[in-house]
C-alpha cells in the first residue's frame, strides 16, 4: 500500500489577487469588469471562435451577459478570476479553480475565456502559471485540465503548459445538444518544480523582449 504519512488535505483558495509581470488575476467582481469584459468578448475585436466549446454562450443580448457574469460572480467552486492587463488595467479575460477535493488534494483550471487581446501574448500562459503556483501552494497533489476533445486549440495549449494527457472519457457530456467526448490532463505535485521553472525561464524579462519570444515555453522547460 503507498502510504501517505505526512499528508495533509489541500487548503481552498482564498479570494486574494495574484500579480504577475503581465496581468493580475482578481476574483470576478461584475461592477468593476462588466464593461470590459464586455467589450472585449463582444466587441469588434472579438474572437468569434471563443464560445464554440463552452456551454454558455455567445451572448446576444448584454442582459443575458450580466446574468451570467452575476452568477459566476457569486459562486466558490467555481472560483472565477478576472483577467487584469497591468500596462493598462483592462479586463481582458477570465478563468477559475473548481472541482476542488482538498481532502484529496484535486483541484482544476476550467471555464477559460481569454479575449483577442490576450491570444499570442504572455498574458494567457502567466494566468494559467498564477493558478498552477496557487494551486500547488495550497497543497494539492494534482491539477487537472480537461476539454472538448474536439477542441483542437485546448489541447494544445494543455500539452504546451506541461499537462499530460490521461486518457478519454467517451460520452461524457451533452453540451449545446452535442456530445462531447472529454480529453483529461493534468500535472502533479512531483512534476511541478520542473514546471514551474519552464514557465518563471519564459516569462522572464530575458525571454519576453520586444523583437520577439528568444524561446518556445517547451524548450524553457526542457532546460529547466
Amino acid at each position: 500500500m503507498n502510504t501517505l504519512p505526512n499528508w495533509h488535505p489541500a487548503k481552498l483558495p482564498p479570494a486574494t489577487p495574484l500579480t504577475g509581470r503581465f496581468i493580475r488575476l482578481e476574483k470576478l467582481d461584475p461592477r468593476q469588469h462588466r464593461d470590459d469584459l464586455w467589450e472585449v468578448f463582444n466587441g469588434p475585436e472579438a474572437d468569434a471562435a471563443l464560445w464554440s466549446y463552452l456551454p454558455y454562450g455567445p451572448f446576444e443580448e448584454r442582459e443575458a451577459f450580466d446574468r451570467w457574469l452575476d452568477s459566476n460572480a457569486a459562486t466558490s467552486d467555481p472560483l472565477f478570476y478576472t483577467v487584469i492587463d497591468l500596462r493598462n488595467g483592462q479586463a481582458q479575460g477570465i478563468l477559475s479553480l473548481m472541482s476542488m477535493v482538498p481532502a484529496h488534494g484535486r483541484i482544476e483550471i476550467g471555464h477559460v475565456a481569454f479575449g483577442a487581446a490576450m491570444q499570442r501574448t504572455p498574458k494567457g500562459t502567466e494566468a494559467i502559471y498564477l493558478l498552477g503556483k496557487l494551486a500547488f501552494e495550497l497543497g494539492n497533489r494534482r491539477l487537472e485540465w480537461k476539454c472538448n476533445d474536439a477542441n483542437s486549440r485546448s489541447k494544445r495549449a494543455a500539452q504546451r503548459f506541461g499537462f499530460s494527457y490521461e486518457g478519454l472519457f467517451r460520452k461524457h457530456m451533452v453540451v449545446k445538444g452535442q456530445n462531447r467526448d472529454t480529453a483529461w490532463y493534468s500535472i502533479i505535485d512531483d512534476e511541478w518544480p520542473a514546471i514551474a521553472a519552464g514557465f518563471e525561464r519564459w516569462l522572464a524579462a530575458e525571454n519576453q523582449r520586444p523583437d520577439g519570444q528568444l524561446r518556445t515555453l517547451e524548450a524553457c522547460r526542457t532546460s529547466a
